[in-house]
């Protein structure tokens, strides 16, 4: 049997359905992501044994597909985050991703440590894995447009975007107590180098890039008519070197990818203020027929042409990222198969996802300008996913035990698995009924 051609068939029909019924999912309670994990056990060795992936084996190639999908939509939400660094609106993502996720680190590494007989750096260790939150499978509470100004949209893209980066200190911390990386006498190089430089050079490499790499493209093609189109190249140009310099500067990639995209938007937003330019582009994109020569006239316009490069960047990533989710949650479902599982399991994924994560969303949005119904969505939509893999692939390829490998993998993928599941289940009515609220609140204003 070819199983390339079996392949490329059961790929496009998928690809087909998922165009076909793109807007029937958004008014049921399912998300692609759970299409997608049925399609993974479908073609792993408990279904048609046409796709057999094992952790162990695949190691170095999951954390490659996994980080570059993470990194494509990092830089996507931070395109979608249009206030400039003063507003008052980044409160809450910072909140979110600084308190909220140290407390699930701690709370997360305690429970490990004393009821899954991890020894500590393990603990932090899966600390560090389940923490932070995921900006890919996550899109669906995320802001859909940058002119969007919900609170809660605001809230949890920029969570997903930041502690994505944030998370890497206490995964150096666990693999240094594990003895796979060094932190120094009393951990002061893990605090100054994995903590506090990683941290702060990997946001600032990327924001210089995204102004920079940005004010070069405007002023070639506001000035001289250059450097226009292929912006797809611009997108995973600027992506790929944000991270391969901060990377080489041993600062955090995954920051700097988001600081470039927040970046190249908060440049865009101060160069063409308002929303008239950003209608205008919408309308281009809109037509069904377009015109390429209206396009290059948009393009190129001293006002439209930073609009129309956030919106050809960001239309690019977000198709990327849509068939990257499919590749990534595809594998998850057919990595299940030569998981280990546990019975610490059954107990463990519903104290993080009922407990632990509202808990540490209460406390860091204690005394918020967030209302309840915000904080209470916040604390149930800590969606966990592809960047939670990632990690665990990292620790992997950086020689983590064999056996704490395999405890840790089948305590990953079984949160990842259920986040998937009742996240996807929920995300559909409970965000209709909040939305609903916030236009019937509106409503009485008026």
């Amino acid at each position: 049997m070819d199983y390339f051609a079996l392949w490329a068939v059961l790929v496009g029909l998928l690809m087909i359905l998922m165009a076909l019924s793109g807007s029937v999912l958004s008014r049921l309670p399912l998300s692609t992501g759970m299409l997608y994990l049925v399609v993974g056990l479908a073609v792993s060795p408990w279904g048609l044994n046409l796709m057999r992936v094992d952790v162990q084996a695949n190691t170095e190639l999951l954390e490659r597909l996994t980080e570059v999908v993470v990194l494509v939509s990092l830089f996507t939400a931070g395109l979608k985050l249009s206030p400039g660094p003063k507003d008052r609106r980044w409160i809450l993502p910072l909140r979110l991703a600084l308190t909220s996720m140290v407390l699930t680190v701690l709370a997360i590494a305690a429970v490990a440590y004393m009821f899954l007989g991890l020894p500590a750096g393990a603990a932090i260790l899966l600390g560090g894995i389940l923490a932070p939150t995921d900006p890919v499978l996550a899109s669906d509470v995320q802001l859909s447009k940058p002119t969007d100004r919900d609170r809660l949209r605001f809230a949890l893209t920029g969570e997903g975007g930041l502690n994505d980066g944030t998370a890497f200190p206490f995964v150096m911390l666990g693999l240094g107590l594990l003895g796979q990386h060094e932190i120094g006498k009393y951990g002061w190089r893990w605090l100054l180098v994995d903590g506090v430089w990683g941290t702060f050079a990997g946001l600032g490499i990327g924001a210089l890039l995204g102004l920079a790499v940005g004010r070069l493209v405007l002023y070639l093609r506001r000035e001289h008519k250059e450097a226009v189109g292929l912006d797809e190249f611009l997108a995973l140009g600027l992506i790929a070197l944000s991270y391969g310099a901060a990377v080489l500067a041993h600062a955090y990639g995954f920051l700097a990818v988001f600081a470039a995209g927040v970046a190249l938007r908060h440049l865009v937003q101060s160069q063409a203020p308002g929303e008239s330019a950003a209608k205008v582009v919408a309308q281009a994109y809109a037509d069904p027929d377009p015109d390429q020569e209206v396009a290059d006239v948009i393009a190129v316009d001293r006002q439209h042409a930073p609009a129309f490069m956030a919106q050809a960047v960001l239309g690019f990533n977000e198709k990327v990222e849509r068939i990257g989710e499919l590749a990534v949650v595809i594998t998850i479902g057919a990595l299940l198969w030569s998981v280990q599982w546990h019975n610490a399991v059954w107990w463990f994924v519903p104290v993080l996802l009922l407990l632990i994560r509202p808990a540490a969303v209460a406390v860091g949005m204690y005394r918020s300008s967030s209302s309840s119904q915000q904080r209470w969505l916040l604390g149930w939509f800590g969606v966990r996913g592809i960047g939670s893999l990632y990690y665990l692939m990292y620790a992997m390829s950086h020689g983590l035990a064999p056996d704490l490998a395999d405890k840790l993998t089948a305590l990953t993928l079984s949160v990842v698995v259920t986040s998937i599941v009742v996240h996807g289940l929920s995300v559909t009515p409970m965000m209709n009924a909040y939305e609903a609220a916030a236009r019937s609140k509106r409503g009485r204003r008026l």
